[in-house]
């Protein structure tokens, strides 16, 4: 098993395949062995790939230098691969589960029930915070882990809540470690390291890029057993997590508020489409006492 983890990190770091031509080795081969002992038209050939992609995927499992930061990063970072005991099970039920996930700090409360994403718009109202305390708080204080994306807003507001009060967090980033966005979070990642967990699908290095976001998305929701939805314009990102979670058959949760306020609308259109309207934190609190029998990690 520990040969099929190292090729699966190695593979996945490999350019010229996504997650899905991964799959498709893995059910061809369980070991991820056979894969090296291809040539580069015997890839394309098997697995449907465009030759220059297949040499491109060819070229770097044999690239020394590419090997040699893979066995740096490890040092430097914990990975956790699909194969893993410590990836949740919940996580691999979604649609396009992360093979590779690397992290920072506390990866047990990858184990820890109930979870609950918390998110919301990058630009929230003067009241937001006040919201955050009476409705997000108390789970915190009741030891809920609390997951969010580090982003600006809403995120940054949940991850800030938890930590304040020596609760639990985990953040799902869109970019490597080495560089923290929004910048200015420098702060709030480090404080996420020393008491909550950092996760990301990207190595290390790797930059931010306006893909990665949805991309993340997925997994917030994908980890949690319901997604609560603080405050979010009409056409706000947050929909994009909302669709997944969704798709996930995971819960939806919008809090309402003013309609002369832009900050609500999206959350009052979620409630329309079948969000459920949280008017107390025991709203949430009962749906999870009625679904942790049936839950697994």
């Amino acid at each position: 098993m520990e040969m099929v983890r190292k090729r699966l990190i190695h593979i996945s770091r490999c350019r010229g395949v996504t997650r899905r031509t991964i799959r498709r080795f893995a059910h061809h081969d369980r070991t991820l062995e056979t894969i090296y002992r291809l040539t580069a038209s015997e890839i394309s050939q098997f697995f449907s790939l465009p030759l220059k992609k297949a040499s491109l995927f060819h070229t770097d499992l044999r690239n020394t230098a590419l090997k040699s930061q893979i066995q740096h990063d490890l040092k430097s970072v914990k990975v956790i691969t699909v194969v893993d005991d410590i990836y949740p099970f919940v996580l691999k039920t979604i649609k396009d589960a992360p093979l590779v996930l690397y992290a920072i700090g506390d990866i047990h409360l990858l184990a820890q029930n109930p979870i609950l994403s918390v998110i919301g718009t990058r630009r929230p109202s003067r009241e937001a915070m006040l919201k955050m305390k009476k409705y997000v708080l108390p789970f915190v204080q009741q030891n809920w882990v609390i997951v969010s994306g580090m982003a600006a807003g809403i995120d940054s507001y949940a991850h800030q809540l938890a930590v304040q009060n020596n609760g639990k967090t985990i953040a799902v980033m869109g970019s490597g470690f080495n560089h923290i966005y929004p910048k200015h979070h420098t702060n709030l990642f480090k404080q996420i390291a020393a008491t909550g967990l950092l996760l990301s699908e990207y190595p290390p290095d790797v930059p931010p890029e306006r893909f990665h976001f949805p991309e993340r998305n997925r997994i917030i929701s994908g980890l949690s057993f319901g997604t609560f939805v603080i405050e979010a314009t009409e056409k706000s990102g947050t929909l994009i997590t909302v669709d997944q979670a969704l798709d996930q058959g995971r819960e939806v949760y919008a809090l309402p508020g003013s309609p002369l306020t832009p900050h609500t609308a999206g959350c009052h259109k979620m409630i329309q489409d079948g969000a459920k309207l949280v008017q107390r934190p025991d709203d949430i609190l009962e749906d999870w006492v009625r679904i942790e029998p049936n839950w697994v990690i």
